[in-house]
């Protein structure tokens, strides 16, 4: 239990919801920031603006899954509330005070180095990533299926990168019978995919191998989807590219060319929020239980 901890949730989406409920379940002091719109009444949560909260006793921040922005503004649905995290909110916590955070970036990275606290990285985790990679290959599947007038049993689908996610959409679209091939650019990633019954492509070598593709699924963070690769797919192709803001496509030349591309980061809270939520609850959750219990051992 985690009882008498106290946590500050602070802006967030839908999948906060599920982050709140986990945590009044296991008796934890709830501070909600960012949240003065939400409908849904939660005994055992507060609400509260963020100048309103005694960070001296604050055990744990809970960040949404963005984190916040290059300023230190925090983006939430249930607030007009300008909510900007600042280093001083960080310095005022207690020095064991763990961030937490979907992702991050240079300015979240920087505060917490500035005041000493530790910053978790939740996207970054195997876990969670994995476990999220199931309602992603979900909503590419519905995105696919929106965008297409194809089935996609028998269509052609190249899939970028065979990591936590590329491999679940590799194996979901070859289940519903298409034809799957997986770019890679790592010996081992190849070998792996042939060993899965797909169809490897050197990375390098991409251009040769889109002249008959249907759908084109990327999930590397990197511009990989140039005008050069872009020039040889049939205008036709769909493009879903799920890597994180700003994509890996170049989608001013696939417009040019006439070819839909469609930038889709964070589906698991689009198409399936509450999943979504569950799976970042139950991590946190046992993280926040582990550092919990490391205190209370350091201080018997």
């Amino acid at each position: 239990m985690l009882t008498g901890k106290h946590v500050a949730i602070i802006g967030g989406d839908a999948r906060q919801l599920e982050v709140i409920r986990k945590l009044i379940e296991l008796d934890a002091k709830i501070s909600l920031i960012g949240f003065d719109q939400l409908d849904e009444g939660f005994v055992g949560a507060s609400k509260v603006q963020l100048n309103q909260v005694d960070f001296s006793t604050v055990e744990a921040i809970m960040l949404p899954v963005s984190g916040t922005s290059l300023e230190g503004e925090i983006e939430t649905i249930f607030s007009n509330e300008k909510i900007v995290l600042k280093e001083d909110h960080l310095k005022a916590t207690p020095e064991h005070c763990v961030i937490f955070s979907g992702i991050s970036n240079q300015y979240l990275k920087s505060i917490v180095k500035a005041t000493n606290r530790k910053l978790i990285e939740l996207f970054e985790r195997d876990d969670v990533a994995i476990y999220n990679s199931i309602p992603t290959m979900e909503g590419t599947l519905m995105m696919v299926i929106q965008n297409t007038d194809i089935t996609i049993h028998r269509s052609n689908v190249v899939v970028l990168g065979f990591g936590r996610v590329g491999m679940t959409v590799a194996r979901a679209f070859h289940a519903l019978g298409a034809n799957v091939k997986v770019a890679a650019l790592e010996s081992n990633l190849l070998a792996r995919i042939y060993e899965m019954g797909f169809e490897p492509i050197d990375l390098a070598q991409l251009a040769n191998e889109v002249q008959n593709v249907d759908v084109c699924i990327n999930t590397i963070p990197a511009r990989v989807l140039t005008p050069t690769i872009l020039s040889k797919m049939p205008t036709r192709s769909l493009i879903v590219d799920l890597a994180s803001k700003p994509g890996g496509t170049d989608f001013r030349y696939a417009e040019k060319r006439g070819i839909k591309a469609m930038l889709a980061p964070g589906l698991p809270g689009i198409v399936a929020p509450k999943t979504a939520g569950q799976i970042i609850a139950n991590v946190l959750s046992k993280l926040l239980l582990e550092e919990h219990n490391n205190i209370e051992e350091e201080q018997s």
